[in-house]
Protein backbone atom coordinates (compact mmCIF):
# COMPACT_ATOMS: atom_id res chain seq x y z
CA UNK A 1 0.00 0.00 0.00
CA UNK A 2 2.92 2.18 0.78
CA UNK A 3 4.68 1.88 -2.56
CA UNK A 4 1.03 2.24 -4.25
CA UNK A 5 0.93 6.00 -2.86
CA UNK A 6 4.50 6.42 -3.43
CA UNK A 7 4.38 5.86 -6.81
CA UNK A 8 1.18 7.97 -7.05
CA UNK A 9 2.67 10.86 -5.32
CA UNK A 10 5.78 10.73 -7.76
CA UNK A 11 3.00 10.67 -10.56
CA UNK A 12 1.66 13.60 -9.85
CA UNK A 13 4.67 15.72 -9.10
CA UNK A 14 5.54 14.49 -12.69
CA UNK A 15 2.40 15.90 -14.29
CA UNK A 16 2.72 19.18 -12.50
CA UNK A 17 6.66 19.52 -13.54
CA UNK A 18 5.33 18.60 -17.21
CA UNK A 19 2.39 21.54 -16.91
CA UNK A 20 4.83 23.99 -15.91
CA UNK A 21 7.42 23.27 -18.53
CA UNK A 22 4.74 23.78 -21.17
CA UNK A 23 3.36 26.77 -19.41
CA UNK A 24 7.14 28.38 -19.49
CA UNK A 25 7.72 26.88 -23.48
CA UNK A 26 4.40 28.26 -24.73
CA UNK A 27 4.22 31.70 -23.36
CA UNK A 28 7.57 33.01 -24.65
CA UNK A 29 6.56 36.66 -25.32
CA UNK A 30 2.88 35.65 -25.57
CA UNK A 31 1.32 35.84 -21.79
CA UNK A 32 -2.46 34.77 -23.50
CA UNK A 33 -0.35 31.16 -24.43
CA UNK A 34 0.31 29.62 -21.24
CA UNK A 35 -3.16 27.67 -21.02
CA UNK A 36 -2.24 25.99 -24.41
CA UNK A 37 1.26 25.12 -22.94
CA UNK A 38 -0.97 23.87 -19.31
CA UNK A 39 -2.82 21.47 -21.14
CA UNK A 40 -0.24 20.05 -23.92
CA UNK A 41 2.08 19.88 -20.38
CA UNK A 42 -0.41 17.84 -19.06
CA UNK A 43 -1.38 15.65 -21.99
CA UNK A 44 2.11 14.33 -22.52
CA UNK A 45 2.66 13.85 -19.06
CA UNK A 46 -0.89 11.86 -19.00
CA UNK A 47 0.45 10.28 -21.91
CA UNK A 48 3.75 9.37 -20.58
CA UNK A 49 2.09 8.05 -16.79
CA UNK A 50 -0.52 5.98 -19.36
CA UNK A 51 2.98 4.33 -20.98
CA UNK A 52 4.04 3.63 -17.40
CA UNK A 53 0.79 2.06 -16.19
CA UNK A 54 0.96 -0.18 -19.31
CA UNK A 55 4.14 -1.57 -18.35
CA UNK A 56 3.85 -1.74 -14.34
CA UNK A 57 4.46 -5.74 -15.12
CA UNK A 58 8.28 -5.42 -17.43
CA UNK A 59 11.30 -5.27 -15.17
CA UNK A 60 14.51 -4.00 -14.93
CA UNK A 61 16.02 -7.46 -16.54
CA UNK A 62 12.89 -7.86 -19.21
CA UNK A 63 13.98 -4.33 -20.09
CA UNK A 64 17.32 -5.31 -20.80
CA UNK A 65 16.42 -8.54 -22.31
CA UNK A 66 14.69 -6.47 -25.22
CA UNK A 67 17.01 -4.41 -25.44
CA UNK A 68 19.41 -7.15 -26.47
CA UNK A 69 17.15 -8.45 -28.72
CA UNK A 70 16.54 -5.52 -30.39
CA UNK A 71 20.31 -4.55 -30.86
CA UNK A 72 20.37 -7.96 -32.35
CA UNK A 73 17.56 -7.39 -34.66
CA UNK A 74 18.87 -3.81 -35.62
CA UNK A 75 22.21 -5.31 -37.02
CA UNK A 76 20.25 -8.28 -38.86
CA UNK A 77 18.23 -5.32 -40.65
CA UNK A 78 21.26 -3.20 -41.53
CA UNK A 79 22.87 -6.68 -42.87
CA UNK A 80 19.51 -7.34 -45.19
CA UNK A 81 19.75 -3.59 -46.09
CA UNK A 82 23.44 -3.83 -47.09
CA UNK A 83 22.39 -6.38 -50.14
CA UNK A 84 23.36 -5.20 -53.22
CA UNK A 85 20.10 -6.08 -54.58
CA UNK A 86 18.66 -3.30 -52.52
CA UNK A 87 20.92 -0.96 -54.19
CA UNK A 88 19.64 -1.95 -57.58
CA UNK A 89 19.40 1.59 -60.17
CA UNK A 90 15.62 0.54 -60.41
CA UNK A 91 14.97 0.67 -56.84
CA UNK A 92 17.05 4.42 -56.71
CA UNK A 93 14.57 5.71 -59.16
CA UNK A 94 11.92 5.60 -55.96
CA UNK A 95 13.47 7.22 -53.34
CA UNK A 96 10.27 7.44 -50.85
CA UNK A 97 9.77 3.72 -51.60
CA UNK A 98 13.38 2.42 -50.80
CA UNK A 99 13.23 4.82 -47.22
CA UNK A 100 10.14 3.25 -46.59
CA UNK A 101 11.06 -0.57 -47.31
CA UNK A 102 14.11 0.30 -45.66
CA UNK A 103 12.17 1.17 -42.38
CA UNK A 104 9.52 -1.79 -42.45
CA UNK A 105 12.84 -3.97 -42.56
CA UNK A 106 14.17 -2.49 -39.41
CA UNK A 107 10.76 -2.09 -37.73
CA UNK A 108 10.26 -6.30 -38.98
CA UNK A 109 13.83 -7.26 -37.53
CA UNK A 110 13.45 -5.19 -34.47
CA UNK A 111 10.45 -6.39 -33.27
CA UNK A 112 11.53 -10.06 -34.19
CA UNK A 113 14.45 -9.42 -31.86
CA UNK A 114 12.69 -8.49 -28.96
CA UNK A 115 9.96 -11.52 -28.92
CA UNK A 116 13.08 -13.87 -29.50
CA UNK A 117 14.84 -12.37 -26.77
CA UNK A 118 12.28 -12.10 -24.05
CA UNK A 119 10.86 -15.46 -25.14
CA UNK A 120 14.89 -17.14 -24.61
CA UNK A 121 16.52 -18.24 -21.22
CA UNK A 122 19.86 -16.14 -20.35
CA UNK A 123 22.14 -18.92 -20.78
CA UNK A 124 20.71 -18.94 -24.71
CA UNK A 125 22.88 -15.93 -25.05
CA UNK A 126 26.16 -17.91 -25.39
CA UNK A 127 25.09 -19.04 -28.49
CA UNK A 128 25.51 -15.47 -29.92
CA UNK A 129 28.69 -14.76 -27.09
CA UNK A 130 30.80 -17.24 -27.15
CA UNK A 131 32.53 -18.70 -24.42
CA UNK A 132 30.71 -15.91 -21.88
CA UNK A 133 27.33 -17.63 -20.11
CA UNK A 134 25.34 -15.25 -17.37
CA UNK A 135 25.24 -16.28 -13.88
CA UNK A 136 22.73 -18.72 -12.55
CA UNK A 137 20.70 -17.07 -9.90
CA UNK A 138 20.96 -19.17 -6.57
CA UNK A 139 18.06 -20.69 -5.57
CA UNK A 140 18.40 -19.37 -2.27
CA UNK A 141 18.59 -15.68 -3.36
CA UNK A 142 15.25 -16.18 -5.67
CA UNK A 143 12.59 -14.04 -4.15
CA UNK A 144 9.62 -17.04 -2.85
CA UNK A 145 5.75 -16.58 -3.15
CA UNK A 146 3.24 -17.46 -0.64
CA UNK A 147 -0.18 -18.75 -0.39
CA UNK A 148 -2.91 -18.39 2.26
CA UNK A 149 -2.60 -21.77 2.85
CA UNK A 150 0.98 -21.72 4.17
CA UNK A 151 0.06 -18.47 6.21
CA UNK A 152 -2.75 -19.80 7.47
CA UNK A 153 -1.19 -23.03 8.84
CA UNK A 154 1.37 -20.92 11.39
CA UNK A 155 4.34 -22.83 11.21
CA UNK A 156 6.34 -20.23 8.45
CA UNK A 157 6.97 -17.85 11.12
CA UNK A 158 9.26 -20.51 13.26
CA UNK A 159 10.54 -21.50 9.86
CA UNK A 160 11.74 -18.13 9.19
CA UNK A 161 13.33 -18.03 12.27
CA UNK A 162 15.77 -21.00 12.09
CA UNK A 163 17.35 -18.62 9.02
CA UNK A 164 17.06 -21.68 6.45
CA UNK A 165 14.86 -19.51 3.33
CA UNK A 166 17.33 -17.18 2.23
CA UNK A 167 15.80 -14.48 -0.28
CA UNK A 168 12.76 -12.08 0.44
CA UNK A 169 9.14 -13.22 0.91
CA UNK A 170 6.50 -11.83 -1.34
CA UNK A 171 2.85 -11.53 -0.60
CA UNK A 172 0.74 -10.84 -3.69
CA UNK A 173 -2.08 -8.71 -3.06
CA UNK A 174 -4.26 -11.12 -4.05
CA UNK A 175 -3.22 -13.39 -1.36
CA UNK A 176 -3.64 -10.71 0.90
CA UNK A 177 -7.27 -10.20 -0.15
CA UNK A 178 -8.18 -13.95 0.17
CA UNK A 179 -7.21 -13.52 3.67
CA UNK A 180 -9.25 -10.50 4.70
CA UNK A 181 -12.34 -12.10 2.76
CA UNK A 182 -11.83 -15.24 5.02
CA UNK A 183 -11.16 -12.37 8.12
CA UNK A 184 -14.83 -11.64 6.95
CA UNK A 185 -16.74 -14.45 6.43
CA UNK A 186 -19.98 -15.61 8.09
CA UNK A 187 -18.89 -18.79 8.63
CA UNK A 188 -17.08 -19.27 11.97
CA UNK A 189 -14.28 -21.77 10.98
CA UNK A 190 -13.12 -19.35 7.90
CA UNK A 191 -12.94 -16.31 10.08
CA UNK A 192 -10.77 -18.18 12.21
CA UNK A 193 -8.53 -19.11 9.67
CA UNK A 194 -8.51 -15.53 7.74
CA UNK A 195 -7.84 -14.20 11.63
CA UNK A 196 -5.01 -16.63 12.16
CA UNK A 197 -3.35 -16.15 8.70
CA UNK A 198 -3.31 -12.18 9.28
CA UNK A 199 -1.76 -12.69 12.52
CA UNK A 200 1.18 -14.36 11.44
CA UNK A 201 1.91 -12.12 8.29
CA UNK A 202 1.57 -9.46 10.82
CA UNK A 203 4.12 -11.04 13.29
CA UNK A 204 6.23 -12.20 10.34
CA UNK A 205 6.27 -8.29 8.78
CA UNK A 206 7.23 -7.24 13.22
CA UNK A 207 10.22 -9.74 12.52
CA UNK A 208 13.85 -7.90 11.49
CA UNK A 209 14.82 -11.75 10.34
CA UNK A 210 13.27 -11.66 7.39
CA UNK A 211 12.25 -9.46 4.72
CA UNK A 212 8.24 -9.23 3.47
CA UNK A 213 7.27 -7.80 0.25
CA UNK A 214 3.48 -6.73 -0.52
CA UNK A 215 3.09 -6.84 -3.97
CA UNK A 216 0.11 -5.21 -5.95
CA UNK A 217 0.90 -7.81 -9.19
CA UNK A 218 -1.80 -9.03 -10.36
CA UNK A 219 -3.24 -11.61 -13.42
CA UNK A 220 -6.53 -10.20 -14.70
CA UNK A 221 -7.02 -13.19 -16.91
CA UNK A 222 -6.15 -15.61 -14.38
CA UNK A 223 -9.76 -16.45 -12.13
CA UNK A 224 -7.88 -18.78 -9.50
CA UNK A 225 -5.67 -17.83 -6.46
CA UNK A 226 -3.01 -21.04 -7.58
CA UNK A 227 -3.30 -19.79 -11.69
CA UNK A 228 -2.46 -15.99 -10.24
CA UNK A 229 0.27 -17.75 -8.46
CA UNK A 230 1.50 -19.87 -10.57
CA UNK A 231 1.82 -17.02 -13.60
CA UNK A 232 3.14 -14.38 -11.36
CA UNK A 233 6.25 -16.57 -10.23
CA UNK A 234 7.04 -17.24 -13.84
CA UNK A 235 6.36 -13.03 -14.56
CA UNK A 236 8.86 -12.32 -11.60
CA UNK A 237 10.97 -15.54 -11.59
CA UNK A 238 10.37 -16.25 -8.23
CA UNK A 239 9.49 -19.49 -6.83
CA UNK A 240 6.28 -20.62 -4.64
CA UNK A 241 6.07 -21.89 -0.97
CA UNK A 242 3.27 -23.88 -0.18
CA UNK A 243 1.73 -27.13 1.75
CA UNK A 244 -0.94 -27.73 -0.87
CA UNK A 245 -0.15 -30.77 -2.89
CA UNK A 246 -2.34 -29.73 -6.04
CA UNK A 247 -1.03 -26.35 -6.53
CA UNK A 248 2.54 -28.00 -6.03
CA UNK A 249 1.88 -30.11 -8.77
CA UNK A 250 0.43 -28.04 -11.29
CA UNK A 251 3.20 -25.30 -10.98
CA UNK A 252 5.96 -27.75 -11.37
CA UNK A 253 4.25 -28.98 -14.76
CA UNK A 254 4.65 -25.57 -15.91
CA UNK A 255 8.32 -25.50 -14.93
CA UNK A 256 7.93 -23.25 -11.51
CA UNK A 257 10.34 -24.29 -8.58
CA UNK A 258 7.59 -25.32 -6.19
CA UNK A 259 9.17 -25.72 -2.45
CA UNK A 260 6.46 -28.07 -0.44
CA UNK A 261 6.43 -27.66 3.67
CA UNK A 262 4.79 -30.70 4.11
CA UNK A 263 7.64 -32.76 1.88
CA UNK A 264 9.84 -31.17 4.24
CA UNK A 265 8.72 -32.33 6.93
CA UNK A 266 8.27 -35.77 6.03
CA UNK A 267 11.58 -35.77 4.98
CA UNK A 268 12.87 -34.25 8.17
CA UNK A 269 11.14 -37.30 9.87
CA UNK A 270 13.33 -39.08 12.20
CA UNK A 271 14.82 -42.65 10.75
CA UNK A 272 14.38 -45.33 13.06
CA UNK A 273 15.53 -49.27 12.07
CA UNK A 274 14.85 -52.50 13.46
CA UNK A 275 17.36 -52.77 16.52
CA UNK A 276 18.08 -49.30 17.02
CA UNK A 277 18.47 -47.85 20.59
CA UNK A 278 16.94 -44.67 21.85
CA UNK A 279 15.88 -42.68 24.87
CA UNK A 280 12.32 -42.20 24.92
CA UNK A 281 9.87 -40.49 27.57
CA UNK A 282 6.35 -42.58 27.89
CA UNK A 283 3.74 -40.41 28.47
CA UNK A 284 0.70 -42.71 28.32
CA UNK A 285 -1.00 -46.19 28.30
CA UNK A 286 -1.04 -48.16 25.39
CA UNK A 287 -4.53 -49.60 23.30
CA UNK A 288 -3.45 -53.10 24.60
CA UNK A 289 -2.60 -54.63 27.81
CA UNK A 290 1.09 -53.48 29.46
CA UNK A 291 1.57 -50.94 26.65
CA UNK A 292 3.28 -47.71 27.32
CA UNK A 293 3.23 -44.92 24.91
CA UNK A 294 5.93 -41.95 23.79
CA UNK A 295 6.58 -40.10 20.82
CA UNK A 296 9.48 -39.00 18.61
CA UNK A 297 11.07 -34.94 18.22
CA UNK A 298 8.07 -35.45 14.85
CA UNK A 299 5.25 -37.05 16.30
CA UNK A 300 5.84 -40.19 15.83
CA UNK A 301 4.11 -42.43 17.93
CA UNK A 302 6.45 -45.58 19.05
CA UNK A 303 4.19 -48.15 21.30
CA UNK A 304 6.46 -49.94 23.69
CA UNK A 305 5.68 -53.54 25.23
CA UNK A 306 5.88 -54.55 28.98
CA UNK A 307 6.08 -50.24 29.75
CA UNK A 308 3.02 -49.57 31.17
CA UNK A 309 4.90 -49.65 34.92
CA UNK A 310 6.95 -47.24 33.32
CA UNK A 311 4.71 -44.21 32.35
CA UNK A 312 6.22 -41.06 33.40
CA UNK A 313 9.53 -41.88 33.06
CA UNK A 314 12.10 -41.85 31.02
CA UNK A 315 13.45 -45.02 29.13
CA UNK A 316 15.90 -46.95 26.96
CA UNK A 317 14.01 -48.76 24.27
CA UNK A 318 15.15 -51.16 21.45
CA UNK A 319 12.77 -50.49 18.60
CA UNK A 320 11.56 -54.11 17.37
CA UNK A 321 9.41 -53.24 14.29
CA UNK A 322 7.38 -50.64 12.48
CA UNK A 323 4.42 -50.22 10.05
CA UNK A 324 2.25 -48.09 8.24
CA UNK A 325 -1.14 -47.09 9.10
CA UNK A 326 -3.57 -44.60 7.70
CA UNK A 327 -2.97 -42.25 10.40
CA UNK A 328 0.86 -42.28 9.65
CA UNK A 329 3.93 -44.54 10.65
CA UNK A 330 3.38 -46.40 14.01
CA UNK A 331 6.74 -48.18 15.74
CA UNK A 332 6.74 -51.06 18.30
CA UNK A 333 9.89 -51.62 20.72
CA UNK A 334 10.63 -53.04 23.77
CA UNK A 335 12.28 -51.46 27.32
CA UNK A 336 16.25 -52.47 27.32
CA UNK A 337 16.70 -55.57 29.04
Amino acid sequence: MQKSISLNVIRAFFVVVTIYVGIIVAMGDDIDSGWIGALAGLAFGLIVILIDIALRNFSIRGFSTATVGLLIGFLCAWLVTRIGFLQAGWMQQFELANEAFNMAIYLAFGFIGVMLALRSKREEFSLLIPYVRFRQDSLQELPTLIDSNIIIEGRLPGIISTGFLGGSLVVPRFVLDELQTLADSSDESKRSKGKRGLESLKKMQESDSFDIIITEEDIPDETTVDGKLTELSKRIGARILTNDANLAEVARLQGVTVLNLNELAKSLRSRVSPGDEIELDLVKEGKDKNQAVGFLSDGTMIVVNEGREKIGTTQNVVIASSMQTSAGRLIFADLRA
